[in-house]
Formats: structure tokens, C-alpha cells, sequence
């Protein structure tokens, strides 16, 4: 490509937002300069990507046109920031980007974050002209909340009133909450007032025959717990104060972006133009992916937020550093990082990616921070706290084991393990050094299941819900563990030759009764487990109508210009299928027995995500299959949905399903505040619902659901599978498919 021609195309695009009248302050940020070398990753990524990922697609017009609106959503998703010119600009420029990139040339990237940044600078400008002016409430107008295909605004007027609109929503949405929180905590007032004056003895004569019923003093009418001093408490915002500190912190957020994150996803576009799944990774994400997978890092044990440019320690993790020592609390905010005995470098408007990596270091290395109490809001009485950083196991994503007890009618309680997996974690790089203590997913559930025989369990529930996926080969190690010795997955490759990855282990860790619940958020790994398992007909599978639907392996694969690291590629490289021959790509894996959650009426799986590739099969593997429990599966079904259709936690848990598929479906809201609260008030129940089956309790060191309908109806299922096979030692291959 002529140097020229990209110069020209960057001009258009710096000049482009300039003519545009805009409200006071639009030009007040800070705009990232757009880099002079050519990029490496960049180049590597246009070279690359044809020849490494699954579909072979050339890096052409087509692959930058797409990435380029993978770009735009990427920045402004709901289509509110951006104008109709500036993405009719842009694309004018499409064609050009798959050349530039191949040069190195990333500018168009940075100058098109340049313009979103101008446009929202000017948004946040017309968010306080707007809210100075006030709304009209009542009025019968609508927003259009749900705006990620609809066209972007075409001219200042159309802008304007979208904007107006969508600030109205959020001022209407904040009024109704106060109004229904005061609603809450003068309803709670009174049930207080009343339990205090029971308290004091006259409920001993209310309801006795004889007797007129006791009236409460007024006096008498107080809670019986003394309510917080309003003065330790934090003022109330008002609904004006909310929405304008709400986007001012959305401002704070993109203004301390820098020159890598944007390149980031810049470059993130491309790859994702090919797959949704394939993705570039800066070293600094790629060292996240990493910690991910082995759940461990070495820190201080705290979670961060960006909040007014510090970083908002957020909460800290059990038994790490910061939480033993006691003096750093969930609310301070940390302003300044020194190694050591070493000059403390101020992180002020750092992204938060950059102060996590100077606060992350090695094992017994020591970390001071500079601080101010959540409490210090001028940030004038900073203090230091020294830590010495340990290892920080991420033990949230570890699996876990729980028992259960269930009461089946003419059967004697039963006990039953639900082993919970909320990924398939992996040290890898552990793993290939031979470290013998290295983390498995594979092997922390063996030791699970090598318990169950003494605790005497009739059954085990694996709970998949939520997973997303992680190791391919812990996923294959694991279906292991429920069978004998046969094939798991088939893997095709670039070159379309098929692989059978096969467990070769005869031995069986569990071979009684088990059943997998999915939802639409078990993926990948997930996925292969269930498929495995459902095609021997080794478990039954229970949860929403299907899961995710990702049917793809992604490799990450690391990039470097001689000693420099460059970061990674995590790249589509294969496609897995089950041994019957279809694949779970798009279309997941059904269950046996559908007990839906609220996900499953959402836009949740494969098939809402851009660039997906396709459903397709190969041949199917040889394998046993079981078929002992194909011919339950009518009548458990038939026994759950009798159960489920005179349960009335589930009548609720079903209102919150159908409202939540009327929320999905609906794209409007109305701008009218008695219609807004009325609607609210309605919803009111429903919430409440969704609260009960979101609350947690305590249960040891752990945070359990309290009121897991889904859960407590798949072990009713599991004992109905006992009950009606006489609880049979399932074998793992008996005939032939």
C-alpha cells in the first residue's frame, strides 16, 4: 500500500469529529498519540491468521471490513456515542485497514478511540445540560433501551433526543428506586415497631377470647433495633448527583485508558472477525490467562476497582497478606506503589491492569502502599502499609464438594454428593516442568470421588452450570474417571484429520448413579464432559433447554520479535465432536430433562455471538454405550414435570422465568413516571424472587445459594433415578451402539 493513501485515510478520520457544534468541555481529554513504528503484533496477526487458525480465511477486504465493526461495537455497543457520519467515515476507510495492518499501521485504531473519546466527552457535557434542564415525567414516551442493531444517530437533533431520552430513562429509573426503597424501609419501620412493642409483653393477651385486642401506644410504635445514626451514614445521593457521578466515573475509566489498551482491542477485532473465541493477548493479559488456568498468583490478596482514577480495593481474598495483617479495608483506595525500600511511584490515573502488575510480584518480596480512607474524600491523610507478598490461591474457582440429604416417599433418606466444577483449571506450565503438586481440576475431583465410598453417598450430581470451559485435557481426564477405558472427543484439525482423544485408564473412580446439570453458560469443556457422558449413556443430563454451544479449541500461542515479548495469540486451531459424530458447536448438548433457569430466555450462547462458525459433523467413533437408561428417561421426566407443576417455590422460580423472557423481548421502557412506578411496583414480587434464589448463607467457609430450585429439583431427579432403576451399579460399556 502507497504510504500516502493511509495518510490521507488518517486524516479524514482526525478531522472528521471537528465539525460537528458541541456542547461546552467536548474537547477536554486527553487524547493518545497515535504511534510513528509500525506494530509488531500487529503484522504478525495479519500474517498469521490465515495460516494458523481452523478456517484458512485470507486476511482480505472482507476480514477488516468485519473487524472494523467489531471495533465500533466494541467501543459504543448500545450505538449511542458515535454518529451516523463518523461510522459512514470509517467505513469508507474499511478496505484500506487489512493493507495498513500488514504494514504495522494501527492508526486508524487509535484516531477512531480518539473520536469515541471526543464524542463522549461531548455526551457527558449534554448528560448535565440535561439534567439542569429537567424532564417532563408525564408524558407518554418511550426510550429504546435495547440498541445494539439500531441505527446510530444521523444528525444533532436525532443525537440530542436520543441522548435526552436515554438520561431521562436513568433519572425515572433512579426516582423509582428511592421511592421503592422508602416504600421497603417504611414497611420494615412498621413490622419493627410492631415486633418492639410485642417484645414488652401485650401480645400474651392479643387474640384470647374475652379480651380486646391490645393498640400499641404511638410512643410504643419504635423499632426494636436502633436504626443506624443517620450521621455515620452516607448521604443520599440525589437522582441528578447519581447519573452525573455514575457517567463521571465512566469518563475517569476511558480518560486513564492508554496507548496498549486500545491497541488491545484494536488488534482484538481482527482476530475476532475470524471467531469469537480466537483473541490477542498483551503480555500483561496473557500472564491473567495464565493465573487463570494454575489459581494462583503471588500479591498481597486484594481485589481492585478503578474509582476517581485510584485504585478501590474492592475486597479482600481469605488468608491472604493484606487480610492477616488487618490495616488496608474494603473501601480505601490505593494512590501510590514502592518496591521495596524503593520510591513509591504514584498510580494516580494508571489503568488498572498497570497497578495490579506493580502490586503482583515475587513470593516474600516486599510492597508498600500509600492509602486514604474510604473515608478521606479530599484524599489529604494518606498512610503507608509494607506487605509482604505471598501466594494467593484462587480457591473461588476450585471445585468443591458438598453432601446432601434427600427424603424420597417408601425410600429411606438418601445421601448424595454435589461436586460443584466452575471451570477445568490447569497449571500447564506445572504440569510440562513435572511438578507432581500441580494444579488439576482432574485430580482434585478424584480425591472427591475416592471419599464418597465411606461417606456411604448413593449418588453424585456435577454441577457444570456456569462453566465456561478451561484444558481440553482435563476435560478428557475427567470423563475418564466415570467410565472404563474408550474414546472421549474427537478433535479435527487444520488439515480436517480427525484425532479420537481416548481415556486409556480402565479403572472407574465412581460408577454409581450420576447426573450433569448444564445451563446456557456451561461451554467448551464443559461440554465435552456432558456429551461424553450422555453418548455412553454413563449420566443423565439436566438444566436448561441446551448449553453455550462453543464446539472449538483454542490455542494460545505465544509471540516475540527475538527477546522481545510481544504477548500471545489465543487462536481457533480445532473443532471437537462428540464420538456419536455431530459437533456441539451452536448447538450445544440437550438435556435429558429440561428444568430451565432465568438463562434460558436470554440472548446467552454460540449462536448470538458475532462470527460463529458453523454446526457440522464427522464420522462417529466406536464406543459401548450403556443403554440401561434411555428407557427411564420418559418417566423421570414425567415425574419432574408432576413435581415441578405442584411446587410452589417453582410456581415462583416459573413467574421469574416469564418475566424475565418478557424483559428479553421487550426493547422499550416508558419515560412516564406513574406508568414506570406502577410497572415497578408489579415487578416488586418478582424481584424479590430473583433476590431469594441469588441469596446466599454461609455454610462453613462457604457461600451457598439458599434457595436453589433448579439444584433441589435435580436431586429429586436423581433419587427418581434410583428409586425406578433399584439403584443399579451403572457399567460403563455394556452393547454395542
Amino acid at each position: 500500500m502507497k504510504r500516502a493513501k493511509i495518510n490521507a485515510m488518517l486524516m479524514a478520520v482526525a478531522l472528521g469529529g471537528a465539525a460537528l457544534p458541541t456542547p461546552a468541555a467536548t474537547n477536554l481529554f486527553k487524547r493518545i498519540e497515535t504511534p510513528t513504528e509500525p506494530n509488531k503484533p500487529a503484522m504478525i496477526i495479519a500474517e498469521g491468521m490465515p495460516k494458523l487458525h481452523l478456517s484458512h480465511v485470507a486476511f482480505d477486504e472482507k476480514v477488516a471490513t468485519n473487524a472494523l465493526s467489531l471495533y465500533l461495537n466494541m467501543l459504543d455497543f448500545d450505538h449511542t456515542f458515535f454518529l451516523a457520519s463518523d461510522v459512514a467515515e470509517f467505513q469508507q476507510h474499511g478496505p484500506l485497514l487489512a493493507q495498513a495492518l500488514r504494514a504495522g499501521d494501527v492508526r486508524i485504531g487509535v484516531e477512531i478511540f480518539n473520536r469515541f473519546m471526543e464524542r463522549m466527552t461531548n455526551r457527558i457535557a449534554y448528560v448535565g445540560a440535561a439534567l439542569k434542564r429537567g424532564f417532563d415525567t408525564s408524558k407518554q414516551e418511550a426510550y429504546t433501551w435495547k440498541r445494539k442493531d439500531a441505527p446510530w444517530a444521523a444528525s444533532e437533533a436525532e443525537w440530542n433526543d436520543l441522548w435526552r431520552r436515554k438520561v431521562e430513562n436513568e433519572y425515572l429509573g433512579r426516582i423509582v428506586a428511592i421511592k421503592l426503597a422508602d416504600e421497603e424501609k417504611a414497611q420494615e419501620k412498621k413490622k419493627k415497631g410492631l415486633l418492639g412493642w410485642l417484645k414488652k409483653g401485650d401480645a400474651k393477651n392479643v387474640g384470647k377470647p374475652g379480651v380486646k385486642d391490645a393498640k400499641a401506644p404511638a410512643q410504643e410504635a419504635k423499632p426494636a433495633v436502633k436504626e443506624e445514626d443517620e450521621d455515620s451514614a452516607e448521604p443520599q445521593l440525589t437522582p441528578d448527583q447519581f447519573i452525573l457521578k455514575r457517567y463521571a466515573q465512566f469518563q475517569t475509566v476511558l480518560q486513564d485508558s492508554d496507548l496498549d489498551w486500545v491497541l488491545q482491542r484494536y488488534l482484538m477485532a481482527f482476530t475476532m472477525a475470524y471467531d469469537p473465541h480466537s483473541e490477542y493477548f498483551m503480555p500483561s493479559t496473557e500472564e491473567d490467562f495464565d493465573i487463570s488456568m494454575r489459581l494462583f498468583l503471588c500479591g498481597i490478596g486484594a481485589v481492585l476497582s478503578p474509582e476517581d482514577g485510584a485504585a478501590k480495593v474492592e475486597r479482600l481474598t481469605a488468608g491472604g497478606p493484606a487480610e492477616r495483617d488487618g490495616r488496608l479495608k474494603p473501601g480505601d483506595k490505593i494512590i501510590a506503589v514502592a518496591q521495596g525500600d524503593k520510591p513509591a511511584k504514584d498510580i494516580l490515573h494508571l489503568p488498572l491492569n498497570k497497578t495490579v502488575r506493580l502490586i503482583r510480584g515475587d513470593k516474600g518480596t516486599k510492597v508498600v502502599l500509600t492509602v486514604v480512607s474510604k473515608n478521606d474524600v479530599t484524599m489529604t491523610k494518606p498512610r503507608k502499609i509494607d506487605l509482604i507478598r505471598d501466594e494467593i490461591k484462587l480457591e473461588e474457582s476450585r471445585a468443591k464438594e458438598e453432601l446432601r440429604s434427600e427424603v424420597t416417599p417408601g425410600v429411606s433418606t438418601q445421601r448424595f454428593a454435589v461436586v460443584t466444577i466452575p471451570e477445568f483449571y490447569a497449571d500447564m506450565k506445572g504440569q510440562q516442568a513435572g511438578k507432581r503438586d500441580a494444579t488439576s481440576v482432574a485430580r482434585d475431583v478424584r480425591k472427591m470421588l475416592g471419599g464418597l465410598a465411606t461417606q456411604q453417598v448413593d449418588g453424585v450430581v456435577l454441577d457444570l452450570r456456569n462453566n465456561g470451559g478451561g484444558s481440553l485435557e482435563e476435560a478428557v481426564e475427567l470423563t475418564g474417571q466415570f467410565i472404563g477405558s474408550g474414546p472421549i472427543v474427537q478433535v479435527r484439525q487444520q488439515q480436517n484429520e480427525v484425532q479420537v482423544l481416548v481415556d486409556t485408564d480402565p479403572s472407574v473412580h465412581y460408577a454409581g448413579p450420576l447426573v450433569v446439570l448444564v445451563n446456557r453458560l456451561s461451554a467448551s469443556a464443559s461440554e465435552i464432559l456432558t456429551a461424553a457422558l450422555q453418548d455412553y449413556g454413563r449420566a443423565l443430563v439436566v438444566g436448561d433447554s441446551k448449553t453455550h454451544g462453543k464446539g472449538t479449541v483454542q490455542t494460545l500461542l505465544p509471540m516475540a520479535a527475538g527477546a522481545e515479548k510481544l504477548g500471545a495469540l489465543k487462536l481457533t486451531t480445532a473443532s471437537f465432536y462428540r464420538i456419536a459424530g455431530g459437533s456441539t458447536q451452536l448447538r450445544g448438548v440437550e438435556p435429558d430433562i429440561v428444568v430451565p433457569s432465568t438463562l434460558d430466555s436470554m440472548e446467552i450462547g454460540e449462536e448470538f455471538l458475532p462470527n460463529a462458525l458453523p454446526w457440522n459433523t464427522v464420522e462417529p467413533s466406536g464406543y459401548a454405550r450403556d443403554r440401561a437408561l434411555q428407557p427411564l428417561i420418559p418417566e423421570l421426566r414425567k415425574l419432574s414435570a408432576g413435581r415441578l407443576a405442584h411446587d410452589p417455590r417453582f410456581a415462583s422460580h416459573r413467574k421469574l422465568l416469564e418475566r424475565s423472557a418478557e424483559r428479553v423481548k421487550s426493547k422499550e421502557v416508558s419515560l412516564n413516571l406513574n406508568a414506570r412506578l406502577a410497572e415497578a411496583r408489579a415487578d416488586r414480587d418478582v424481584e424479590k424472587l430473583q433476590q431469594q434464589e441469588d441469596e446466599a448463607v454461609t455454610v462453613g467457609k462457604e457461600k451457598k445459594k439458599k434457595n436453589d430450585v433448579v439444584l433441589d429439583e435435580t436431586l429429586h431427579i436423581l433419587a427418581d433415578f434410583i428409586k425406578i432403576a433399584h439403584a443399579p451399579r451403572i457399567a460403563a460399556a455394556v452393547t454395542a451402539p
